[in-house]
């Protein structure tokens, strides 16, 4: 799997054989597993979910046990919502809400979290306090309108929206970007480091070393807050 091809984070895989290591009894080897940041090479960092909110686990696999793969982008453009078991949930609600005009901002985005797993798996995993994880992929800087647009989309959302930006050197929360602090968290595939420009900065290949600045609580345990980050 060369380096354009290889998964990225919130991108869900299908494996043809169990992930490393000691595996927990409540993971089910049927459902994908989810991209998560971290480096090893010729091994994919993955979170392992299952069905209740405290089941996470932080796993590798290799390139080579890939049987499937489905990326966010995907899930935006195939209209997964039509038909859901769980389609008038807030969540879902708002994602058909918001599709339209994140369209016709000209970006390219797609669900992720819970809302990405349940579309991609038809697995009805969603909860009325669910939020809508959407990753937007910006390997050049968005427009003044289009963070304007971002901006509004956010605030009438109608439900908690987090919007996460991938640069191509990692991703930052669109909610962190607009408090305009001066800088943001960069989630990098080797840490997390704060940066004032996500698109002007050292590490800006996802191969590259790029030395965290930030104490963080990367693979070994659980993953707080989801499978990927």
């Amino acid at each position: 799997m060369d380096e354009m091809s290889f998964p990225r984070p919130h991108d869900l895989l299908w494996l043809s054989r169990p992930p490393m290591g000691a595996l927990p009894g409540w993971l089910r080897l049927d459902w994908p597993v989810v991209v998560r940041r971290d480096h090893g090479p010729g091994r994919i960092p993955i979170g392992l979910r299952g069905e209740q909110r405290s089941q996470r686990l932080a796993a590798w696999t290799d390139a080579g046990d890939v049987k499937g793969r489905v990326v966010p982008e995907q899930l935006a453009l195939e209209a997964r919502l039509r038909g859901h078991a769980q389609a008038m949930l807030p969540c879902l609600l708002a994602l058909d809400a918001v599709a339209p005009r994140l369209d016709g901002m000209g970006v390219s985005w797609g669900p992720t979290g819970s809302v990405g797993f349940a579309l991609a798996t038809g697995v009805p995993l969603l909860r009325p306090d669910s939020d809508l994880d959407i990753r937007i992929d910006a390997p050049a800087r968005l427009d003044a309108d289009q963070k304007q647009g971002l901006a509004e989309l956010a605030r009438h959302a109608g439900c908690r929206l987090d919007i996460q930006i991938e640069t191509v050197a990692g991703g930052f929360s669109l909610a962190e970007w607009l408090a305009d602090r001066g800088e943001v968290l960069l989630k990098t595939n080797r840490g997390p480091v704060m940066v004032t420009d996500p698109w002007n900065h050292p590490c800006n290949h996802p191969w590259n070393a790029c030395q965290s600045t930030v104490a963080d609580d990367r693979p070994g345990g659980p993953i707080s807050g989801g499978a990927a980050a």
